[in-house]
């Protein structure tokens, strides 16, 4: 075998292996680190627009904690797609305070934390009141919330249990969110999302 056909085919064999690690890596930091997700719905505008595509940091979530005001992905409960909430029965005017036992694995949410472990809230015209006081949302819409639609009022206080949180969709009038099938524990949630990349006109961070 000539000198220049075995430098060539190291050169192959090299390729190869820079191929398979640039994969690897790229997998790992989707699995471990960062992963891209696309916006399904309208549920989170004007934050976030349908098709909208967002950076969601997955290995800073083993180590803080989630807060109010927070944009997660996360995992919903089973059932959660046709609002069957874990309650058999709960007192009216209040939000459903128990997801069902199943995480829906396969499917993915994106929502605001409106509320955690401990607090208390309930919610008038769209708006959140947690623990007594009304949230400031700035970047909610509350366009077709009234007194006259029901999914915008839960006047009945709810405290969230420990370890569980409340999720809330921007658009507060078309979003399917914990008021219907309730909060999410903390193993369920994914990550973070912290930056949007695509469409161009949107780059920026969350």
């Amino acid at each position: 075998m000539s000198l220049r056909r075995l430098a060539r085919g190291n050169q192959v064999v090299e390729f190869v292996l820079i191929v398979v690690l640039a994969l690897a890596l790229a997998f790992g930091i989707q699995a471990w680190v960062v992963k891209p997700y696309r916006i399904p719905s309208g549920s989170m505008e004007p934050t976030l627009r349908i098709g909208q595509r967002v950076l969601v940091d997955r290995i800073g979530n083993d180590f803080f904690a989630p807060v109010v005001g927070d944009i997660v992905v996360f995992h919903p409960p089973a059932g959660a797609a046709n609002q069957i909430c874990g309650a058999h029965s709960y007192p009216t005017g209040e939000v459903c305070p128990l997801p069902t036992p199943q995480e829906a694995k396969g499917t993915n949410y994106i929502k605001r934390v409106v509320a955690g472990p401990g607090d208390t809230i309930s919610i008038r015209d769209g708006h959140v009141i947690l623990n007594g006081k009304r949230l400031k949302e700035p970047y909610a819409s509350f366009a077709d919330c009234d007194t006259s639609v029901v999914d915008c009022n839960y006047p009945h206080p709810f405290k969230v249990p420990a370890g569980y949180y409340f999720m809330m969709g921007d658009n507060r009038d078309y979003s399917d969110d914990s008021r219907f099938w309730g909060p999410v524990p903390r193993s369920w949630i994914i990550g973070e999302a912290f930056a949007t990349y695509w469409p161009p006109d949107r780059i920026g961070f969350l």
